[in-house]
């Protein structure tokens, strides 16, 4: 399934203007790279994956459309899926990419 342009419009408009910013496919869906570390992804299954702070992961997962992420069958510390109904609105969306912006500037460059 491909991922959704839109929705990958949308994040490029948040995400554009960042330093060392790089889209990768991967997934099956879009990658946004920070300075080589991914920041949020938007998935071909739809909605978001967001790297989050691991200290606030608990916090994260409990807003509305969101999830632990799971690859091949192991949850990804760090992570959350996002529903694409809790990305519809502009500000939710500013919200979820800007947590991911924030949690890929805190690594180091690879």
């Amino acid at each position: 399934m491909a991922y959704d342009e839109d929705l990958a419009n949308r994040v490029r408009e948040l995400v554009g203007r960042e330093p060392g910013l790089a889209e990768r496919r991967m997934f099956g869906g879009l990658a946004m790279m920070l300075r080589g570390n991914m920041a949020v992804v938007v998935r071909g299954a739809g909605g978001l994956m967001v790297r989050v702070d691991p200290a606030e992961s608990e916090r994260a997962l409990a807003e509305p459309g969101a999830e632990a992420t799971v690859m091949r069958g192991r949850p990804m510390r760090g992570w959350v899926t996002v529903d694409p109904s809790a990305c519809e609105r502009d500000t939710d969306l500013a919200r979820w990419v800007e947590r991911g912006v924030r949690s890929a500037g805190a690594l180091p460059a690879k």
